[in-house]
C-alpha cells in the first residue's frame, strides 16, 4: 500500500530531479534512496545474519578468491 507524502525542496533541486530522473519517476527515485536508511537501520545485525548463512558465505568467499587475482594485472 502506498501513502502520499508532500515534501518541500529547493526549486533548483526539483528542476534537476525533473530533468535527470524525469516526470512521474521522482517518487520512486526518492523511495529507493530512502528505503535502506529507514527499513534496514541495523546493518550490524543484518551482517551477522548474513554471516550465519554458510552457503552465502561460501559463495562470497569463492567470488572473492576468484577475483582477487584480477587486480594484480592493474597498472597504476
Amino acid at each position: 500500500m502506498q501513502k502520499k507524502l508532500t515534501i518541500t525542496i529547493d526549486e533548483q533541486v526539483y528542476e534537476g530531479l525533473y530533468r535527470v530522473i524525469g516526470p512521474r519517476r521522482i517518487s520512486r527515485f526518492i523511495e529507493e534512496l530512502v528505503r535502506p536508511h529507514v527499513l534496514y537501520p541495523d546493518l550490524e545485525t543484518a551482517y551477522e545474519q548474513m554471516a550465519i548463512d554458510a552457503e552465502r558465505e561460501a559463495a562470497a568467499l569463492e567470488w572473492a578468491e576468484a577475483t582477487v587475482g584480477d587486480i594484480g594485472d592493474e597498472t597504476w
